[in-house]
């Protein structure tokens, strides 16, 4: 690698992180369709930049509306690098599971949701997001017709730990709950809350929501 191009990509995790959008995604853009750079290299280096996003997020420094410009910075650069992966290889690629994900009823927020389903399409899985303040029965009749191997359950507000809850007891209840893994995020979520719940397990970032359905579904990484 060229120190030319690690600066560039030192520049696009920074001007990312910094809420920039004006040169963080035509410098995205250029790089993607003008110099060839590897689109999964490039959406590597977003994924750096949401991390950082989401620290200066729990630290107090960005509040929602960061969140919100950071996820559309994310989609737009996202609508030129994920035709390229497609494109790369063949669209033919299998799918690794089916993923059905959506924020619990009660919240409203999005952003964290729409970056994990935007990563893990982008890493192989087949993923239905039935978008926000989704009801239980919902949920169930969207599993019934879906088929998920793993459920992701999203939200923000600590009221939504209640509803993550009743959601998986309602699955139990079903007898859905052996049919698939169950996995939650957003907001404040930790062991804690992953044991209040039920939930299988808990990721706090995008990457690791894509690295637990790998494991559950036996993919190598």
């Amino acid at each position: 690698m060229s120190i030319a191009q690690n600066d560039q990509e030192r520049q696009l995790v920074e001007w990312l992180a910094d809420m920039n959008e004006d040169d963080a995604v035509p410098l995205a853009t250029r790089m993607l369709l003008e110099e060839g750079v590897n689109p999964m290299h490039v959406l590597d280096l977003c994924r750096e930049a949401m991390d950082i996003v989401g620290k200066r997020f729990e630290e107090g420094e960005y509040f929602l509306p960061e969140l919100v410009l950071a996820g559309e910075m994310l989609d737009n650069v996202g609508a030129i690098a994920k035709p390229l992966i497609k494109q790369g290889d063949g669209g033919g690629a299998a799918k690794l599971g089916k993923v059905l994900i959506g924020t619990v009823h009660g919240d409203l927020h999005d952003i964290g949701k729409n970056i994990v389903t935007f990563m893990l399409d982008i890493n192989g899985f087949e993923v239905k997001d039935i978008g926000v303040d989704v009801s239980v029965q919902t949920f169930i009749d969207e599993i019934k017709a879906y088929q998920p191997d793993v459920v992701g359950l999203s939200g923000f507000l600590t009221l939504a730990f209640d509803s993550m809850k009743e959601t998986i007891t309602a699955f139990d209840a079903a007898g859905l709950r052996s049919d698939f893994k169950i996995m939650i995020g957003g907001g404040q979520i930790d062991e804690t809350v992953r044991s209040y719940t039920g939930a299988d397990a808990f990721g706090v970032n995008a990457v690791e929501a894509v690295g637990l359905c790998r494991n559950w579904l036996g993919v190598a990484a």
